[in-house]
């Protein structure tokens, strides 16, 4: 996923210079939204919110917000993919084993060999390359690189990269194989819709109290996968209905998205210069790469293109997990295989880097 909020933005800003950062970051997000809404992108109030991100960081603006409300964010999508997701996603996960153990290893095995390779090479210093390319979990790969010796800037900097170019491209792949988009366009949606109360505070609960609950518990990505699987779970057995309203999600989705853009800050960039032709190429013989293990999918075991890509994409849970509900795709097979991939390297990404790095240097 995409991890935690920088420190340079878990605070809230004070003064009228935080409160024009804060008004250019606002109306320059409306405005891309309002722009991709009518070139019917998919995701359009994630990538929009994205896009005014990166912009106003690589200007030198600084926007600073609570680590809580990111977190409160991640919840309510965890929230919303439960109420698009059955119970019967593990029965999906059991009932399909090797399909999934052959999706995930592939993708490992891509991104390791490629880590592997570009080290080798001396593309990058020491085992930036490994660290820069271990798919998902961008936030802990990104803490673990450093106590391993690898620059953990470029580091950042490639895993950060990769789930903003992994946006793009499944947004790209979602209009070009997804459903018919004219049903997303912008005279369609409600912003504010009747609503019930006590399912919103039921939502609202879940969305606040789940993540808590990863963090005492300390579940990697908790806070967006335990309020999924509680959600899940209570919805199936009738205890709750999920209420999201559009208002809501939409500042879930921008929250989301500006945590990821306002990290590609000018001093980052400028560091990360020298080496952006490495890490946009890597970047994108990732995405190749994973496109071919879908590609398999699609021939081999009859999955739409659609679905296969976003399963296999190389970027953040939370950001597939709304580009997939808002295209189309099969989000219960979607979801169930970013989980299990997520698990793995989160189990298997710091040793299997470790013992590459080991060959690699």
């Amino acid at each position: 996923m995409a991890g935690q909020p920088a420190r340079s933005v878990m605070r809230w800003g004070v003064g009228s210079a935080s409160a024009r950062q804060w008004l250019k970051l606002v109306v320059l997000s409306v405005v891309i939204c309002g722009f991709l809404l009518w070139m019917h992108a998919p995701a359009a109030l994630l990538l929009g919110p994205l896009l005014a991100g990166v912009i106003l960081a690589a200007n030198g603006g600084k926007v600073v917000f609570p680590v809580s409300l990111f977190v409160v964010s991640q919840g309510v999508i965890g929230c919303l993919i439960a109420r698009m997701v059955p119970v019967s996603i593990v029965g999906d996960i059991l009932g399909h084993w090797p399909l999934f153990t052959v999706g995930v290893l592939a993708v490992v095995a891509a991104s390791s060999l490629l880590g592997w390779v570009m080290g080798r090479l001396r593309l990058l210093p020491g085992t930036t390359a490994l660290w820069g390319s271990s798919p998902g979990a961008a936030s802990i790969m990104t803490i673990m690189a450093e106590d391993y010796g690898a620059d953990v800037r470029l580091v950042a900097f490639m895993q950060y990269f990769r789930v903003l170019a992994v946006a793009a491209a499944a947004a790209l792949v979602a209009h070009l194989f997804g459903v018919d988009t004219s049903a997303h366009a912008p005279s369609a949606i409600v912003w504010f819709p009747p609503v019930d109360a006590w399912p919103l505070a039921e939502t609202a609960a879940l969305a606040i109290a789940a993540p808590y609950l990863a963090k005492v518990l300390r579940i990697p990505a908790g806070a967006f996968l335990v309020p999924m699987v509680i959600g899940i779970v209570l919805v199936h057995f009738g205890l709750m209905r999920i209420e999201l309203p559009t208002w809501l999600l939409a500042g879930a989705y921008a929250f989301v998205g500006w945590n990821i853009g306002l990290r590609f800050t000018k001093p980052l960039l400028v560091h990360a210069a020298r080496s952006l032709p490495v890490v946009v190429a890597s970047t994108l013989i990732l995405i190749a790469l994973c496109g071919a293990v879908a590609g398999l999918l699609v021939l081999g075991a009859g999955v739409d293109p659609l679905t296969a890509y976003l399963a296999t994409s190389p970027g953040g849970i939370d950001s597939v997990a709304i580009i997939s509900a808002a295209s189309g795709g099969d989000v219960s097979f979607v979801m169930a295989m970013q989980t299990v991939r997520l698990l793995a390297v989160l189990f298997l990404g710091p040793p299997l880097t470790r013992f590459l790095a080991m060959r690699a240097t």
